[in-house]
């Protein structure tokens, strides 16, 4: 048996506060208008005399018709369990007229017609109700599997998410362990500075980006140390210039944009030939604004540096993070690979 939960309680709750607001308007107006407390009275036994059928049907079928059989798709047995059950509730108002020609009732045919008139109204109340209390269990169902469809499409997001990012902490890491591992060959000392720098990276990676959101001074200050990092595998030939101008209290998704920073290095650098990197973010009208623009050489094979995953990466991170938020304006030649993203905030 499922258990019940304080949602539950609260959804018979308001059903029960209705019903009883039907059943006590009818004798309020009486005492408001009459001030006669036996007419009251009388009002209302006569009002739940005639919705005590319509009350019983309607829960019935809202917590035990509607569940076992209407929405098992037992719609025949469901049909004959109600008209049982308006037979069994309505007997001897179903039956009356039967009495009053028993007992030779003399009426006009004219009163006839409406006692009959009245009988099929009243008929027809009920079987009105129990539509309303399918209709109102199909509604509740169809919002409960909507949230859940939601719920689970939230898991299964942020798990994506998660698994994205997971996908660059390696990548960074991996490159500038292998710059730091050349460096030590040739400056040590630089060597140890490098380590700190890249101490501070890990430090950030792994306590500082655990929100969805996170202060872009932060992402600035790790793409700047990234940067010197990976400057350390390059030589005089390859110009690396950068730009940044944000609000201190600008949020964003972690590590958003790390790598595209680590794209540019990876296809805008070569060691015999000039090259150029331009990274840039800066703040524009309650938008922030990533620019990269760098050389485009590409890698043979053989050369398995820096990421395979950048673009289509940080391209559905966005997606995730940023629908229908963000612009995505992409392009390249022989010689230059540029890339633009506006995120409005």
């Amino acid at each position: 048996m499922r258990k019940i939960s304080r949602k539950d309680l609260g959804i018979f709750a308001i059903q029960l506060s209705v019903w009883a607001l039907i059943l006590l308007l009818p004798p309020l107006a009486v005492i408001l208008t009459t001030h006669n407390w036996s007419t009251t009275v009388t009002m209302a036994v006569f009002v739940w005399g005639m919705m005590q059928s319509p009350f019983i049907l309607y829960f019935l079928n809202f917590y035990l018709l509607g569940p076992w059989l209407f929405f098992k798709r037992r719609t025949l047995v469901f049909i004959v369990a109600n008209m049982l059950a308006i037979a069994a509730l309505n007997y001897g108002f179903l039956f009356i007229g039967r009495s009053f020609n028993d007992h030779r009732v003399n009426m006009p045919d004219q009163a006839w017609i409406g006692f009959y008139s009245g009988i099929f109204s009243y008929l027809v109340l009920n079987c009105v109700v129990i539509a309303v209390a399918i209709g109102i269990r199909h509604f509740l169902n169809v919002r409960k599997i909507r949230q859940q469809l939601e719920e689970e499409r939230h898991k299964t997001t942020e798990a994506e998410l998660a698994w994205l990012k997971s996908q660059i902490n390696p990548h960074f890491m991996f490159n500038t362990l292998n710059n730091i591992s050349s460096l030590t060959q040739i400056d040590a000392d630089a060597a140890q500075d490098a380590i700190a720098q890249l101490s501070d990276l890990l430090r950030y990676a792994i306590y500082e980006t655990n929100k969805k959101q996170v202060p872009v001074s932060g992402e600035v200050e790790f793409m700047k140390n990234y940067i010197e990092l990976m400057k350390l595998r390059c030589n005089e030939k390859t110009e690396v210039r950068t730009y940044f101008h944000v609000a201190q209290d600008v949020q964003v998704a972690p590590l958003l944009f790390i790598s595209l920073v680590e794209n540019a290095f990876k296809h805008g650098v070569s060691s015999n030939r000039e090259s150029k990197i331009d990274i840039s973010l800066v703040e524009e009208h309650d938008s922030l604004v990533f620019v990269c623009e760098n050389s485009n050489y590409a890698k043979d094979d053989h050369d398995r540096s820096g990421s395979g995953i950048g673009l289509e990466n940080t391209r559905r991170r966005l997606e995730l993070m940023y629908p229908g938020r963000y612009e995505w304006e992409q392009s390249s030649d022989e010689d230059t690979f540029f890339i633009k993203i506006q995120l409005h905030l």
